[in-house]
């Protein structure tokens, strides 16, 4: 059983396990589809168009393929659900990994599990730290 989550059902009014006891954060909701939309914009490093998720206030990003993305067939044809977590290290542990941990761009950390034949992705955010370079004195000490 994975850590946290219990085997019970859930009621009506109730938040999902990964929320409520987790502490996982809903970011957004990944639609894939095939056609051009207004205001997409090109990722050119991962091979995808975006469009929407600055601007839904629901979280909902429209993700449109190119053919050579990597990435599996799953993520290309069913929606996903994101979650922001603390420690994406620790969010993975008993988890069926779909694509493991990638730094698609600086300040993110981003994975993806399959969850009941859904895929899942799992995002850490962090704030990278400058590095200061040394003084010449300092160098010299």
């Amino acid at each position: 059983m994975k850590k946290g989550v219990t085997s019970g059902k859930r009621l009506n009014h109730e938040p999902p396990s990964v929320t409520a006891k987790l502490g996982w954060r809903y970011h957004h909701i990944g639609i894939p589809h095939t056609q051009p939309r207004a205001q997409e914009h090109h990722v050119a490093h991962l091979g995808v168009h975006v469009a929407g998720f600055e601007t839904s206030p629901y979280g909902i990003e429209w993700i449109r393929f190119e053919p050579h993305c990597r990435v599996p067939e799953i993520v290309r044809i069913v929606p996903h659900i994101a979650f922001a977590v603390d420690d994406l290290g620790e969010a993975l542990k008993g988890r069926e990994i779909l694509i493991a941990p990638t730094e698609p761009s600086v300040g993110v950390r981003v994975a993806f599990i399959l969850d009941d034949g859904a895929p899942v992705e799992l995002l850490q955010f962090y704030t990278a730290k400058a590095v200061r370079p040394k003084t010449r004195r300092a160098a010299e000490r």
